[in-house]
């Protein structure tokens, strides 16, 4: 993926299963459950015919025990007595010694190549404290599920919580291992039936209030924890620790006249310090921090639009609504069909792979960890229907779409985004699309190919922009002025998807064409 790599914060890390393997991987847990369950009936068939013959042989033992001599005294008694143990009792050694597991254990060797490791657990657990960062939500409101649009609604155990706050932990994110380590403690607290030992959980809570600057609550912390064991070694040399540090800063404190630097010390604030970017960016994807007001609002219009006079839009135009006035973006309606849509879905599913970025410093595509998605490359001579897209597209915008990069189609499953960044290159890069040779992104076309249930928004934070994705629409934006310099307003970014999941398709076109379609002007802003 030829995309440009801007000026971006580090925050995420990836999920390696895009949502068409998490629903193959749905789909394998169902099949190991039928597996399990076919199983469970074989041990069961087992123990059945194991008690049966264990119920028989009660019985007779009963009779025959009563009366020994007189019980053997009967022929037929003797001869079977023989064959049951010469015979019987070895065919029910192997019908005990028999494994009913080989069907299942087999299944299960074969569907572990699809299984999820461990770093794809760390990249799904950071995706849900990326979501709990950018829409506000406390542990509780995520621990009970409580999410907005949510079909199947579900909930994490103290167990769960637990693990979120190790894997915090892990990372050094002691303000997220604070949050569910807490969690995990109140759920234990309010009396939930649990694996998850509160010892353990006090043992990383207590240093991770510790990490960040609040001693006396770690001590408290600490303190709890050896009530439930006393004997806890590093319990024990923490509190010595702990108290040798109160001791030290009591001394401080009282020798020292400007307190100022330790009481910013006390009160060292937990959460993560943003940049202002990062705060515009996270509040946009809430939908607060609009900043366009009723008089702009107003010059906003909708209206049907042929694609000055294009032929093929004339007697059937199309509907096209304003979104943004500076810099211009325009929404299409209806203008890419369920029918395409699911064409180029299924074109794209075998080719996705983890999306990379274009960087200018090797030249060479990368993948970064400010882009969580999945993508593929569609060219039109693969499918009529991508070539008819392409040709809609050069309609529309009035561009040669034959110098443009090819149809990228992207999916974002939950806590999938692309954090804020340029669609062009700055001056200071002029490389970076040189391989390509056909100039810089001019203009950015996007197609939204699903719904989003909650999440998911284009934002422009420079302008206070966001864009919610409604399935078969398309907006329109141009990434460069007329005179060929960058529109800085352009910077945006695709807000995580918190409910459900979303699929994208998008087109860049590049200067090289577009000459006396779009001429240059004198002024560097026009």
């Amino acid at each position: 993926l030829s995309l440009y790599l801007g000026l971006c914060f580090s925050l995420t890390h990836q999920i390696n299963f895009f949502l068409g393997h998490m629903t193959d991987l749905i789909n394998t847990e169902k099949d190991l459950v039928v597996s399990l369950k076919d199983y469970i009936k074989a041990e069961e068939s087992k123990l059945e015919q194991i008690k049966k013959w264990a119920e028989k042989l009660d019985q007779l033992t009963d009779t025959a025990t009563k009366d020994p001599e007189g019980f053997l005294g009967h022929p037929v008694n003797a001869f079977k007595l023989m064959k049951r143990l010469n015979t019987e009792w070895g065919e029910l050694e192997s019908l005990v010694l028999k494994d009913m597991s080989d069907g299942f254990i087999s299944n299960m060797t074969i569907q572990r190549q699809f299984f999820p490791n461990d770093e794809d657990q760390t990249g799904a657990a950071k995706a849900l404290l990326r979501l709990q960062d950018t829409y506000n939500l406390d542990t509780d409101t995520l621990s009970r599920g409580n999410l907005p649009g949510v079909k199947h609604k579900s909930f994490l155990t103290a167990e769960d919580c637990f693990e979120l706050g190790k894997i915090a932990y892990t990372e050094a994110d002691y303000y997220h291992t604070e949050l569910w380590m807490e969690q995990a403690l109140k759920q234990l607290d309010e009396g939930e039936v649990s694996s998850a030992d509160k010892v353990y959980i006090l043992d990383y809570l207590s240093y991770a209030v510790y990490q960040q600057g609040d001693l006396g609550k770690a001590m408290a912390l600490t303190r709890r924890l050896l009530e439930l064991d006393p004997e806890h070694q590093r319990a024990n040399g923490n509190m010595k620790y702990f108290e040798y540090i109160m001791a030290k800063e009591k001394e401080a404190n009282k020798s020292s006249t400007d307190s100022e630097d330790q009481q910013e010390k006390e009160t060292e604030v937990k959460k993560k310090d943003y940049l202002p970017e990062r705060r515009k960016y996270e509040m946009l994807c809430r939908g607060e921090g609009l900043k366009m007001t009723p008089r702009r609002q107003k010059r906003l219009f909708c209206r049907y639009y042929d694609g000055n006079r294009n032929p093929r839009y004339i007697l059937g135009p199309v509907k096209q609504e304003d979104e943004w006035d500076k810099p211009r973006i325009v929404r299409f309606l209806d203008i890419i069909s369920d029918e395409e849509i699911e064409t180029v879905k299924e074109l794209a599913k075998p080719r996705l792979s983890r999306a990379t970025v274009h960087d200018p410093e090797t030249g060479k595509l990368t993948t970064a960890h400010y882009r969580v998605s999945k993508s593929a490359w569609l060219s039109g001579y693969e499918s009529p229907v991508v070539s008819r897209i392409n040709t809609r597209i050069q309609d529309l915008t009035g561009l040669d779409v034959s110098t443009a990069e090819e149809l990228q189609v992207a999916n974002y499953g939950v806590g999938g985004q692309y954090e804020p960044h340029f669609d062009f290159a700055r001056k200071d890069e002029p490389d970076a699309f040189k391989e390509l040779g056909t100039g810089n992104r001019i203009a950015t076309w996007l197609f939204y190919m699903s719904d989003v249930s909650a999440g998911g928004a284009t934002v422009f934070p420079e302008v206070g922009a966001s864009v919610w994705p409604r399935k078969g629409t398309a907006v329109f934006w141009y990434n460069l002025f007329p005179s060929g310099e960058g529109d800085y307003s352009t910077r945006h970014a695709a807000c995580p998807v918190l409910v459900g999941n979303k699929w994208v398709s998008n087109k860049w076109l590049h200067e090289r064409g577009q000459e006396f379609r779009r001429p240059c002007t004198l002024s560097e802003l026009d």
